[in-house]
């Protein structure tokens, strides 16, 4: 009796040599890069402005910014939104906090309880600087710890307004 062995794969001496090599894998179609995507249409000239403007370095910015400024009698700093943030509140002023920040808010007792928990909290969002230097004031008298952050959105925003 003459014993055979049954496989479920033919045995490799069998199947065609095929390795894997760059050169028998599919090739991905050419590298397509499309044209620069613009999200407003702008004259030539405001174009290689603002191609001028994002190349330049952070030292020379703020010198724009300064120059710009002084040239047209405005302060970028008082039109960039800004943050307060309560980072903390000693347990012996949270009392009259929370007086403050109802004052400043127009919040009820437990939505200004609720607010100095859990901190660091944003309190305003989106107000001037004047806005956010006279709450920080008015919130470091009873001992909250207070930050102003300057809102950031984009590249420009973040150059000009934030200088970063």
């Amino acid at each position: 009796m003459q014993l055979i062995k049954i496989t479920a794969h033919p045995p490799p001496h069998s199947l065609p040599h095929h390795r894997i090599s760059p050169q028998n894998l599919p090739h991905p179609p050419p590298h397509h890069t499309p044209p620069p995507f613009a999200a407003v249409d702008a004259p030539e000239k405001v174009v290689e402005l603002g191609d001028q403007i994002s190349n330049l370095t952070l030292a020379d910015t703020q010198k724009l910014v300064e120059y710009l400024q002084d040239k047209l009698g405005v302060s970028a700093a008082s039109f960039a939104p800004f943050d307060v943030v309560i980072d903390d509140v000693p347990s012996n002023s949270r009392i009259v906090t929370i007086k403050v920040v109802r004052a400043l808010t127009s919040l009820a007792l437990k939505e200004g309880k609720k607010l100095i928990e859990g901190l660091p909290k944003k309190f305003k969002e989106r107000v001037t600087k004047e806005e956010a230097e006279a709450a920080k004031k008015q919130l470091e008298e009873p001992g909250a710890k207070i930050s102003i952050l300057a809102r950031c959105r984009g590249n420009f925003d973040r150059l000009i307004l934030c200088g970063k």
